[in-house]
């Protein structure tokens, strides 16, 4: 079955005023179209619900990839692609390049928006969980002002969200401040699927470890849930026990507890935690391993 087209309704605004003042007149109605990659599928397949699309490509005020010393801001029409081609984001925040690598062959990448991967909830989307390891923050806007949230209050739930039907993504802020902490970062991201590429995640994992700042710890997985997760629970028994074989033990044993994956058509839920819990130990025996070399350079 294909969607039909003429029964679909397009607008698109020139300005993002415009766009705010229509999805305001008529909350929930407009179903905002980015990339596509995602509900060009769905229309392909004759199972796109919502007939009433806006269209955001052309606004300018959602693009670009702006720098000041305190952050780094991602405009939600910014494709993977130039993410991938920004020199500062690779350098300082190496997790999000790697997710943006994972995306699709180039043409998806070319083409997706990581304000559509955001907005399209699903909890095995790639760039969530190295958002949230390097603690984003998202921008919402709506005709009546704009506000910041901490992005790991985002989701909600399996497709839901904290954004109302009159707002949109503007943006995806990253905090400069772990680049202050320099070379002794140890990065990990990792994304299982069918093949090595084009491939939706069984599971992926974004981790962040820093030898001299426990704080620095992030443990989040994505398609294990059903939204992305954070394992707080699992990060206090690390950072209050070390990296030695008795803790990681006790970490592997608390994600064990943390994690309630699913069957689905992709895997398995007894897959997904045997995998998550491997990459768990892999992330935690290479952030040792970056401990003691720093240790040692000391």
């Amino acid at each position: 079955m294909r969607g039909y087209v003429p029964a679909y309704e397009v607008k698109s605004p020139e300005t993002l005023t415009e766009a705010l003042s229509i999805l305001q007149a008529q909350p929930g109605k407009w179903k905002p179209l980015a990339g596509g990659t995602d509900l060009m599928v769905l229309l392909e397949s004759g199972v796109l619900e919502n007939r009433n699309l806006l269209n955001l490509q052309g606004l300018k005020e959602l693009t670009g990839i702006s720098v000041s010393p305190a952050e780094i801001t991602i405009g939600a029409l910014s494709t993977f692609r130039q993410i991938l081609e920004h020199d500062l984001l690779k350098t300082e925040f190496p997790l999000l390049a790697a997710a943006a690598r994972s995306i699709g062959a180039i043409a998806i990448q070319n083409r997706a928006t990581i304000g559509g991967n955001i907005a399209n909830a699903s909890p095995a989307a790639d760039s969530p969980p190295a958002l949230i390891a390097h603690d984003a923050v998202i921008e919402l806007v709506s005709s009546t002002g704009s506000r910041r949230l901490s992005y790991a209050e985002f989701h909600q739930g399996y497709k839901k969200t904290q954004l109302a039907t009159d707002e949109l993504i503007r943006a995806i802020i990253l905090p400069r401040t772990q680049a202050d902490t320099g070379s002794n970062d140890f990065f990990f991201y990792r994304k299982v699927g069918t093949r090595k590429a084009q491939a939706i995640s069984k599971i992926c994992f974004a981790g962040r470890f820093h030898p001299c700042s426990p704080g620095n710890l992030r443990l989040v997985f994505g398609s294990v849930a059903p939204t992305v997760l954070r394992c707080i629970q699992t990060e206090a028994i690390i950072q209050g026990g070390g990296l030695d074989l008795k803790t990681i033990q006790k970490a592997k044993d608390s994600l064990t507890r943390e994690l309630s994956p699913i069957d689905d058509i992709r895997s398995t839920a007894e897959y997904r935690l045997r995998v998550s819990l491997n990459l768990l130990e892999d992330f935690l025996i290479l952030a040792r391993q970056k401990q003691s070399h720093v240790e040692l350079g000391s």
